[in-house]
């Protein structure tokens, strides 16, 4: 009996008919017809002139065409970055001249800054498409129509070219050598991640995509269980109701979460969140920022032991920590995964004994990595051949590895430092809070005081009375030189659809007019 067929393109020229996607609406595509999909998108860039090596940028939301054209550019040997479609027009320019895209594609919900990113980048009129109408952009449909559906020949495999944040400055482009193999190969091992979570091909998995696919990892796992047999579930935008109703209609087995949905599922009274069945759960996967410890816990009371942790970045990783040994080792994120190693540097570049704070450094076997057209910023993200993100941690006596904070967020009280994650993981405990971010602003005594914003609970007054009571919930639970000085609230916080915080936007006012703080 032959073995079953391993990568996107070989699984849809075995079985067409098989689910491959649903999108937010519930239209659902088979791996024949998104098969076909793909190849009229290759035929029609390469109409255009697009050769290997080129680039192409979309700003899209979750959607079919999304994974289509990531797809076509893997069989072909193009670059391509999903671009956060929350960037205005001059920072979308940014990376689409910096990539030097050839072919840009956006969606109607975009149209305005994706206008001024085409105008600002000068991408020729021809080579901007669009779903829906955008002055200025053909219709999508324009780039496929008339292809063939039919593979095309003299296939390469492309990449993804992720950019960074920019936390310090303009965003760097992520970006590998594309490696002298053919897509199908590299399909059919791309898998190989999900093996240290216990998943095989065809097991009978069904992945959910909660968050936007300009993410490096939600945009990785979604492709990853494609090409294991694993049909994808698109979310437009993630809602606790939405994703809950989705486990349920479609069966789903794993994700990738961010510890943000955790505390939003967690928020749902408690009748809502037992009207679903959720007894499909084998494997949710969550990363991206420290989970207070109390939440994770909540969550493995409610789901059970199907909640696994992992640590890496776009560069690359990691570690990884089963829903077990967490419960052994509460708030871990695990040991380094077999291909790759993990070790603490202080600033001298002296490893760090058990047990001490430091920085985090990585490598990975096989994985070679520059920041595009940033020689210096490379280099300096480098020490005896391994390189960091920046973040803080030390390993226990058993050998796992804590994260504190990022360097960037740690706040220096009086020379006292200061983690700001483990603050927020006790403030979202109490009921009064939603969201909560905590940071250094400036103290012309100690140089760095703590601050607190939060966004209420619904219901809770923006009174005294509540601040009163948040510090008094402090100090039930913190040391005294972790309690915030001050507590400010926001009616909504600064993140994305992923998760993530944008601090700058918090911290930065308070920081105007004062030196000191450079990130």
């Amino acid at each position: 009996m032959s073995e079953p067929a391993l990568g996107f393109w070989k699984i849809a020229e075995a079985e067409r008919d098989r689910l491959a996607m649903a999108d937010p609406d519930h239209n659902e595509i088979t791996y024949g017809e998104l098969y076909d999909r793909v190849n009229q998108i290759t035929h029609g860039l390469r109409a255009l002139g697009l050769v290997k090596g080129d680039h192409i940028a979309t700003t899209l939301p979750n959607c079919i065409e999304q994974v289509a054209l990531c797809l076509a550019a893997f069989q072909s040997g193009f670059y391509v970055t999903t671009v956060n479609w929350h960037l205005v027009g001059p920072e979308i320019a940014y990376i689409l001249g910096d990539a030097r895209s050839k072919v840009y594609v956006t969606h109607e919900r975009f149209a305005y800054e994706s206008q001024r990113a085409a105008d600002e980048a000068g991408i020729p009129p021809e080579a901007r498409f669009s779903i829906g109408a955008v002055d200025g952009f053909r219709a999508f449909d324009e780039m496929i129509e008339g292809q063939p559906s039919t593979r095309p020949g003299d296939l390469s495999t492309g990449s993804f070219m992720f950019y960074t944040s920019g936390t310090t400055g303009r965003p760097k482009g992520v970006r590998r050598g594309l490696p002298d193999v053919h897509p199908d190969e590299t399909g059919a091992r791309s898998g190989g991640l999900m093996m240290l979570f216990g998943k095989k091909p065809h097991d009978g998995h069904v992945h959910i995509t909660m968050a936007p696919l300009y993410h490096t990892a939600v945009s990785n796992w979604t492709h990853m269980s494609l090409h294991w047999g694993h049909p994808a579930i698109l979310m437009d935008r993630f809602t606790a109701e939405g994703a809950l109703e989705r486990i349920e209609k479609y069966r789903v087995t794993h994700s990738h979460m961010v510890p943000t949905m955790f505390h939003r599922m967690l928020a749902l009274p408690k009748e809502e969140r037992e009207k679903y069945d959720l007894s499909s759960l084998r494997c949710m996967i969550h990363a991206a920022a420290p989970c207070p410890v109390e939440t994770k816990q909540k969550m493995l009371d409610w789901w059970g032991p199907v909640i696994w942790e992992y640590y890496a970045a776009t560069e690359g990783g990691g570690t990884i920590v089963s829903p077990e040994d967490w419960l052994e080792h509460p708030g871990t994120v695990g040991k380094p995964w077999p291909i790759s190693e993990v070790v603490i540097f202080d600033d001298d570049g002296n490893e760090v004994p058990q047990g001490g704070s430091g920085t985090i450094y990585m490598r990975m076997e096989g994985n070679d990595f520059k920041y595009y057209k940033d020689e210096e910023k490379t280099n300096k993200a480098r020490m005896k051949g391994f390189f960091t993100v920046g973040d803080i941690g030390y390993f226990n006596e058993a050998g796992f590895l804590f994260l504190n904070d990022r360097s960037n967020d740690m706040i220096i009280v009086g020379g006292v430092n200061i983690y700001p994650a483990e603050i927020e993981g006790e403030l979202h405990q109490s009921d009064q809070i939603a969201d909560v971010a905590v940071f250094g602003v400036p103290n012309d005594d100690t140089g760095e005081e703590i601050k607190a914003v939060v966004e209420l609970a619904p219901g809770v007054p923006d009174a005294d009375e509540t601040r009163e009571s948040i510090m008094a919930f402090c100090r039930d639970r913190m040391a005294k030189q972790k309690w915030p000085r001050s507590i400010d609230f926001t009616t909504e916080m600064p993140r994305d659809p992923n998760g993530k915080l944008y601090k700058r936007k918090l911290r930065d006012p308070y920081w105007e007019g004062h030196e000191g703080r450079i990130l």
